[in-house]
């Protein structure tokens, strides 16, 4: 039920016509008291579910605590072309375990705004997908990345563009 039912007893109205003649009496104590009951009532019931709702985040929230020199993962989504980063300390994990993971910082060149390049070494497959009206061909891009290479599927046109040795 809407809050202004819940209050009012009827649906809300817009105010061009929000007293019809026949509906025009005076307002006494008493239904300013029923309204008054039933805020109280819209309150406890609000504060019901947000007690429920933080119960229900507080169990899977943790506190995020680093010291100077703890090692972190810092969790990247890789995507095509130019990666632009937002930094927030809840995508910080800290590290537990296998200190081969770690990704030397001299390797990856981060620019002023926080971006950097993926470089293609190589197109490994082609693929053609045909529309009712056009044909739309796809090049599988073997990608460079700092530990492992990666593949995805990339418009050819716009890596002939972007990346023209690839075709050559």
């Amino acid at each position: 039920m809407a809050p202004f039912k819940a209050l009012y007893g009827r649906r809300c109205r817009s105010l061009i016509g929000w007293f019809e003649t026949e509906e025009a009496e005076l307002i006494g104590p008493d239904p300013v008291h029923q309204v008054m009951e039933k805020f109280k009532i819209i309150k406890e019931q609000l504060k019901t579910v947000q007690s429920r709702q933080k119960s229900y985040s507080d169990v899977r929230r943790r506190d995020l605590e680093f010291k100077e020199d703890d090692w972190v993962f810092l969790k990247v989504s890789p995507m095509k072309g130019i990666m632009q980063f937002v930094f927030h300390i809840s995508i910080l994990k800290k590290v537990v375990g296998d200190p081969s993971l770690i990704v030397p910082v001299e390797t990856i060149e981060v620019n002023e705004e926080l971006t950097y390049e993926e470089i293609p070494v190589a197109t490994l497959d082609r693929h053609v997908q045909k529309l009712r009206n056009k044909e739309i061909a796809s090049v599988k891009v073997l990608w460079q990345n700092q530990q492992f290479e990666e593949t995805t599927w990339e418009a050819e046109e716009e890596m002939k563009k972007t990346y023209p040795h690839l075709f050559e």
